[in-house]
């Protein structure tokens, strides 16, 4: 016999206690905005539970950090909470790392529609509508483990379609143990689904206002829709103000337009219309693949100030965070054939390349300019191992510049 229908929203990781980063300096003009977007995109998500199409509100970790969101974050929490209770709308929230239920202020008492689950123990809430039982939310506060420990969520069968409400990371084949339907985790920043051959699903609905370049894209919250067959669909609702991108593209991309203004321009004309109105904060990243293209691009600095005059200011904004080179990885054989210093630069920059073991010290470039010697020293002038190859590169880059004549950015505007 067929259940009934219903909706209920799902949201998580609004760290209410966080500022958009990855910013060198405040564009004076987006500075209020910026300020404002975490705490807007949380507003949405309100908003959207108050409608009468949602019947209740899951919420799955890293929603505020109290003690640092301070007195403007918790109130907003707190306003939304009360505005759904009274609509007697029931909101089911999973802490997680920021939002530890025993951090949670004790003269601060939750509504009563709003259940925080233990950590110590498995809860399971019955959800009803009418009289009626629609279906149950299984829910358990994170211990402070960034792995969700699935099997401490097993429950007995039932003929209600059942909702696990938890925090952090799961292995994709334990979704096929247990009777959990849908899975609303937190813990990730991204959207993303997996869904096995019974159709249990596990979606982390990602957060609702990206913070970082390491946050690209899409960012809100996720509207669920089960119907009397308990067959779940998932819609994206985008809360996001401000969408961090990041964009390539290399000399042969600025070639066929006739200069990087140019594509520049193209490519932020395409970023607005795939993202609507929202501002959007890019990230530039120029690719040589040839070393005989170093500096045909010309000064990197003055055309990333020109972009931010010519597309920063509007409604939206389209603000260049910045602009980098990423050099070749391999210069011509003649260059490291030469009798010159050029050539004696690139065999030694060679060697660090292909030789892991070779140490890359860079003590003498601290000994010069600090009194203080060991252990401080030392430790600026450690590389570590992902960052070696970046490091080398960079460096190969700015000798290259230097000996065949040329300055590097850095030098131009020093």
């Amino acid at each position: 016999m067929p259940g009934e229908s219903f909706r209920f929203i799902h949201a998580s990781d609004f760290h209410l206690e966080r500022p958009l980063g990855d910013l060198e300096s405040l564009p004076s003009h987006l500075c209020d905005l910026m300020t404002q977007a975490p705490r807007r995109a949380v507003e949405s998500v309100f908003e959207a539970a108050l409608s009468d199409h949602v019947d209740f509100v899951v919420l799955s970790g890293d929603l505020i950090n109290p003690l640092a969101a301070g007195p403007y974050g918790m109130s907003l929490l707190l306003n939304g909470f009360e505005s759904l209770q009274a609509k007697n709308k029931p909101i089911y929230w999973s802490g997680g790392i920021a939002d530890d239920p025993d951090a949670w202020p004790e003269s601060i008492e939750l509504p009563d529609n709003v259940t925080l689950f233990s950590k110590q123990q498995t809860q399971v809430m019955p959800v009803e509508r009418a009289g009626r039982t629609i279906c149950r939310v299984v829910g358990r506060s994170s211990e402070g483990c960034l792995q969700l420990d699935i099997p401490s969520f097993q429950v007995d069968a039932s003929s209600d379609l059942t909702i696990g409400v938890g925090y952090g990371d799961f292995c994709a084949a334990d979704l096929t143990d247990g009777v959990i339907n849908y899975w609303a985790l937190g813990g990730r920043h991204q959207r993303e689904s997996v869904e096995d051959s019974e159709l249990r699903v596990a979606h982390y609905c990602g957060s609702t206002q990206g913070r970082s370049l390491q946050e690209e894209g899409h960012h809100g919250f996720s509207l669920i829709d089960v119907d009397g067959d308990q067959n779940i669909r998932i819609q994206h609702q985008d809360t996001d103000e401000f969408r961090y991108c990041r964009i390539r593209f290399d000399q042969k991309e600025v070639a066929a337009v006739g200069s990087v203004e140019n594509l520049i321009g193209e490519k932020i004309y395409q970023l607005q219309v795939d993202h609507g109105s929202r501002h959007l904060l890019i990230a530039w990243e120029v690719v040589c693949s040839d070393a005989n293209e170093l500096g045909a691009l010309g000064d990197l600095d003055k055309i990333l100030e020109w972009a931010r005059c010519e597309y920063g200011q509007g409604e939206p904004a389209a603000w260049s965070l910045s602009m980098t080179l990423t050099p070749p990885t391999e210069y011509p054989q003649e260059w490291l054939n030469e009798e010159t210093i050029l050539g004696d630069f690139l065999r030694v920059a060679e060697k660090h390349y292909h030789d892991e073991k070779v140490p890359l010290d860079l003590t003498p470039l601290t000994e010069e300019h600090l009194s203080i010697r060991s252990p401080t020293a030392s430790k600026l002038a450690e590389v570590s191992s992902p960052d070696r190859l970046e490091t080398l590169s960079n460096a190969t880059k700015i000798g290259v510049e230097l000996l065949r004549g040329g300055k590097p950015d850095w030098v131009q505007n020093g």
